[in-house]
């Protein structure tokens, strides 16, 4: 009979997730572009859990990667995409402005331009 592993007790901090193949893409171009450092994982609802793929806090600007769209991902069915609309609508409450992005719009270059655009007149 193996022995029962031994449970690690949790610290309590929450390390960020793994960026997705278009978060680090993102992530790479904002930082070759000398844009601003975006928060990952930016926890913007306090107590709520919802967090946005990047955010610039000072300019109450968030960024959200959407991945999954042409595949029927987490964010187009049903219960994933009324998840979404109930956190986007809170940051929008809260007075943030949204980005969402698909990979086609990232790796394009369109969704940097468009961060530029609304880093340097927000």
């Amino acid at each position: 009979m193996r022995p029962k592993p031994k449970r690690v007790q949790s610290t309590g901090v929450r390390l960020p997730k793994p960026l997705s193949a278009i978060e680090e893409l993102l992530a790479l171009q904002v930082r070759a572009a000398q844009l601003p450092h975006p928060v990952r994982e930016y926890r913007f609802a306090p107590p709520r859990l919802w967090r946005a793929d990047f955010g610039w806090p000072e300019r109450l600007l968030l960024v959200e990667c959407e991945g999954g769209v042409w595949s029927g991902g987490r964010h187009t069915r049903g219960s994933g995409y009324v998840k979404d609309l109930e956190k986007y609508n809170e940051a929008t409450v809260r007075g943030f402005r949204l980005l969402r992005f698909d990979g086609r719009m990232i790796e394009s270059g369109q969704a940097l331009k468009l961060i530029e655009y609304m880093l340097s007149y927000g």
